[in-house]
């Protein structure tokens, strides 16, 4: 830490005795992250999800995959090249990251708000997911013009605001790979629910009771004191 710097950078924390945890943990989570982009585009792509709707969402959606590699490459170089033996490759590293998932997360933007619009009446957690988005690159955007006036400057008054604001990005950044919860969650198939895509080709294809009929064939049958009702179904003849 520089003279008369009293709150620690992530980076300064992670170049010395702490630096193989930094390396992992930013291993692991830019992995599970970008695993999460594939997952869900391999989740629209098979129905399991509501499905894109043109070719600009489809583009978006494939380039926000690239980016976020791109932004995954540069946080783990940033812990492996740290700021004690590598100032300036590590500073780099720092831009790389943030303007790879910021890139990223513009584009998830812009397919969400597409595939939002169209599903609007039957999804509306994709219009949620986009403004969730949407306020994640307007405060990352905002954090990183900060941090970058106050490492750029040689001032010493600087360090302390640029530290706090590199507090501030990863504390943003943990929401928005928490968002995916969000987006991933209308995936999963339950006793009660319909994955998100495969609901909306029901009502596409005319089968408007579909769904309640997913969910009333898993219940059991009911059963009387003499023991199972032959033929019946929830007291109607079957």
């Amino acid at each position: 830490m520089d003279e008369g710097q009293t709150v620690a950078y992530i980076s300064d924390i992670g170049a010395q005795g702490l630096k193989p945890l930094f390396v992992a943990g930013s291993v692991v989570t830019v992995v599970l992250l970008d695993l999460a982009f594939l997952s869900e585009r391999w989740l629209r792509h098979s129905n399991q999800l509501a499905k894109n709707k043109g070719r600009l969402d489809k583009t978006c959606a494939i380039l926000s995959i690239f980016f976020a590699i791109a932004g995954a490459a540069g946080l783990i170089l940033l812990a492996v090249f740290d700021t004690l033996r590598h100032p300036k490759m590590h500073d780099g590293f720092i831009a790389l990251f943030i303007a790879g998932y910021v890139i990223s997360a513009i584009l998830v933007c812009i397919e969400y708000l597409r595939i939002g619009i169209f599903y609007r009446r039957e999804h509306r957690i994709l219009l949620v997911s986009f403004f969730i988005k949407l306020v994640f690159v307007i405060i990352e955007l905002a954090l990183a013009i900060g941090f970058g006036v106050c490492i750029g400057s040689n001032k010493s008054s600087k360090q302390n605001p640029g530290a706090i604001l590199e507090w501030c990005i990863a504390f943003a950044f943990t929401g928005y790979v928490l968002s995916f919860v969000v987006d991933l969650l209308p995936s999963v198939r339950t006793r009660n629910h319909v994955p998100q895509g495969e609901k909306y080709l029901m009502r596409d294809n005319g089968f408007r009771g579909a769904q309640e009929e997913v969910v009333s064939i898993e219940e059991p049958l009911t059963h009387d004191s003499m023991g199972p009702s032959t033929g019946y179904y929830r007291g109607q003849r079957v």
